[in-house]
């Protein structure tokens, strides 16, 4: 299974707006130059993450981003399904049925063997991301930054962050 990149620009804009004050958002452009990324790219998964309910965005000269939802409400799976879908990652062609030694569709009552295993293996993944909540990873941020580099990370926030109107 390969996550895409968006998944990845999608987390670390949403654990960035984790950190911002009440009220308060980025524009798409800002956490795209924060993390190096297009800009384009970066407002398409800000605008899957807005679909999901997981940010709220505001428009206008005082638009931006922001959590729709406390970080301890929004896991990794919320974040993952938003950007990728929530269909699985492995689909049965039930191929056993075919070729010379094909089984008939009758005598297929249970999944087969390979497709239980991966289906048992997406469940404990989708389990493990959903473990892991946006609150988690700033904890984890702040536990194992250095100060001179978190303290660049708020001077950065200051310079960007803004008030949003509240017209969606």
């Amino acid at each position: 299974m390969q996550i895409s990149k968006g998944v990845e620009w999608a987390v670390h804009a949403a654990s960035m707006m984790a950190a911002l004050p009440e009220g308060r958002g980025l524009k798409a452009a800002a956490l795209a130059h924060y993390h190096g990324v297009p800009t384009a790219y970066m407002a398409k998964q800000l605008q899957a993450l807005s679909k999901a309910g997981i940010v709220q965005s505001s428009r206008g000269a005082h638009g931006g981003y922001r959590l729709a939802k406390p970080a301890t409400d929004i896991s990794l799976w919320d974040i993952t399904a938003a950007i990728e879908g929530h269909g699985p990652a492995f689909r049965c062609t039930e191929i056993r049925q075919n070729g010379p030694c094909g089984l008939k569709r009758k005598d297929c009552k249970r999944p087969c063997q390979i497709a239980a295993a991966f289906s048992s293996a997406e469940r404990a993944f989708r389990d493990s991301l959903k473990a892991v909540t946006l609150a988690h990873i700033g904890l984890q941020v702040v536990r194992d930054s250095e100060p001179e580099h978190l303290s660049d990370i708020m001077h950065w926030l200051e310079s960007e962050v803004m008030p949003l109107s509240d017209t969606p």
